[in-house]
């Protein structure tokens, strides 16, 4: 049955790949596509898609650059995204207040030396006998799965506020337009007791007042997170409460304000929207069956975990995966490891060799590829990928290597449209 074989995506490989990959699954007759997003962010999108319709970020850089307060949680840029600290540099210099909400105190958000500074002339001594720049304003230390608490307090005092002065702090207005089920989330928010927020969040009651006040009169914001967040057992709910204090401020859909999850691999975000996904809308399926003239499949398939669980009591006989380590990123790598040596087939498409390509079926093939550093040079010419970062923002990659010669290496989309004839 096509349903024993499962057809893993890294989040490294780009969207022209990812598409054939998920064609190539579907063509072949199933739905099971399990993926690196769902062992990060899968939360986001279960939250972000029927309560604002867009399962991805709605901000952009340029609106970090604008923002008046961002919110960091669960989330460690300087560990995991140090890119971002740039962003956040240029937020700070613009006047922008950095709230930080974290069990750990990050060092990368205390204080940040932009190495680039020191190729200009006006701030290279300032950085290197300085500290940097001072990037949190206020650091929440929260209880571990403590957020939604946390959230919560900070709706409450901002409701508090409203009270105190209203209209200047609640945007009613957007509500009425753009919300529903008002009346009972404020109800909700307000039967809180301070109690019972304090204990789960770990977080005075007085702390989450400076919170406060540092969005109540503030429409420009933007809050940021990531997989702090989203493994927690109740992500889905505390995303869920994240865009409540948008809507709440109506902070979305503006310059400078809106939702950031900040994704990991360079095309995590673009494999989704490619169609890799276990659980692919009706609308998408109709669509790629009336182009490429298939009956697709419709039932849903298996993600990460379910697939893990299948091929560890053998009900899964083929492991396909492109890029990516499933051994190693996985949440059990014995099981994993046990599960991959009863398949009848395991196929590896890498661009190097890691452990997981060592952990083989009773037959395997590993089929090396190009990198995406290197020259793609086809009839047509030169090939490009791309990629789709957290914005939503799609960008073009061409190799510039000279690939190894005498190495019958192929891209990504070469060993994929073979494999499909």
């Amino acid at each position: 049955s096509p349903d024993e074989a499962a057809f893993y995506t890294s989040g490294k490989v780009p969207n022209e790949p990812a598409f054939l990959f998920q064609l190539f699954a579907k063509q072949f007759g199933t739905n099971n596509l399990p993926d690196c997003s769902n062992m990060c962010h899968e939360s986001s999108g279960a939250a972000l898609s029927p309560t604002l319709g867009l399962g991805k970020g709605s901000v952009t850089l340029n609106d970090i650059h604008e923002a008046e307060v961002i919110l960091i949680i669960g989330q460690n840029p300087g560990t995991n995204h140090p890119r971002m600290l740039t962003a956040l540099q240029q937020a700070k210099r613009n006047g922008a207040k950095i709230i930080s909400v974290n069990p750990l105190i990050e060092a990368g958000l205390n204080h940040f030396k932009n190495p680039q500074d020191f190729m200009n002339p006006l701030r290279a001594l300032g950085v290197l006998l300085g500290d940097g720049t001072p990037i949190t304003d206020l650091f929440l230390q929260v209880r571990v799965d403590g957020d939604m608490g946390l959230l919560r307090g900070i709706m409450k005092h901002l409701f508090e506020a409203e009270d105190r002065n209203p209209g200047q702090v609640v945007d009613r207005a957007f509500i009425d337009e753009f919300t529903v089920g008002f009346e009972s989330f404020e109800q909700n928010i307000r039967n809180t007791k301070w109690e019972d927020i304090e204990e789960l969040s770990g977080i005075s009651r007085a702390l989450l007042l400076e919170a406060s006040n540092m969005l109540a009169t503030k429409q420009k914001i933007i809050t940021c997170w990531a997989m702090g967040v989203t493994q927690q057992r109740q992500g889905v709910q505390t995303i869920q409460e994240i865009v409540n204090l948008h809507l709440l401020k109506g902070a979305i859909g503006k310059p400078g304000a809106g939702t950031c999850p900040v994704r990991g691999h360079s095309n995590v975000q673009g494999d989704r929207t490619m169609g890799v996904w276990e659980q692919p809308t009706k609308e998408f399926q109709d669509s790629l069956g009336k182009e490429f003239n298939f009956q697709p499949p419709y039932e849903h398939g298996y993600d990460v975990v379910e697939s893990i669980k299948k091929m560890y009591h053998g009900e899964l006989k083929v492991y396909f995966g492109l890029g990516g380590n499933l051994l190693a990123a996985g949440p059990d790598t014995e099981v994993i490891a046990a599960g991959m040596r009863k398949q009848n087939l395991t196929v590896y498409v890498g661009t190097k060799l890691n452990r997981g390509h060592l952990t083989t079926g009773k037959t395997s093939l590993l089929l090396p590829c190009f990198t995406h550093a290197d020259i793609d040079m086809q009839k047509a010419g030169h090939q490009m990928t791309s990629c789709e970062n957290s914005m939503g923002v799609v960008s073009q990659n061409k190799g510039v290597l000279v690939p190894l010669p005498g190495h019958d290496i192929l891209s990504e989309v070469a060993i994929l449209a073979g494999s499909g004839t």
